[in-house]
């Protein structure tokens, strides 16, 4: 019996210290593009993933699965970035009804321009990491069963 509590011990301090860290490293980040008038780093992920996709669109459903925003608060941000210039919504060809989002000449840009704040931000907070520690983690936390 001891062994679990120890062994849930230490997954419950795990997972605060991964915790605390995406809020320390995120926060950082967040700072960074705020003072150089860059939008929040949700649309960095936005632009991003949009981006990876060349020339083609996805859908609402598919960036909120990439991404693991709510539904609600992606319609939400991908209004505002409309409304910006850094995405369109198209209707689908296929069913005339649903939506699929495009990234824009401007959104290309912007993610770029995030990216020369980003990633320094990012050096900065995982300096400490060496690149095989990194890979380390990485592989680690895409482990995790979701």
């Amino acid at each position: 019996m001891d062994q679990k509590i120890s062994t849930t011990s230490a997954r419950v301090r795990a997972w605060i210290a991964l915790n605390r860290a995406w809020t320390r490293v995120s926060g950082r980040v967040e700072t960074r593009l705020k003072q150089a008038g860059h939008p929040p780093l949700a649309w960095y992920d936005v632009l991003w993933e949009l981006e990876k996709m060349r020339d083609c669109c996805l859908r609402p459903v598919e960036l909120e699965a990439r991404l693991l925003i709510r539904q609600h608060n992606l319609s939400r941000l991908l209004t505002r970035m409309e409304t910006a210039g850094m995405v369109e919504k198209l209707r689908c060809p296929q069913d005339g009804r649903g939506l699929q989002i495009r990234l824009t000449d401007a959104g290309r840009e912007a993610r770029k321009a995030m990216w020369e704040v980003y990633r320094p931000a990012l050096d900065e907070a995982l300096g400490t990491l060496s690149a095989e520690d990194a890979e380390a983690l990485a592989e680690r936390l895409d482990g995790l069963s979701v």
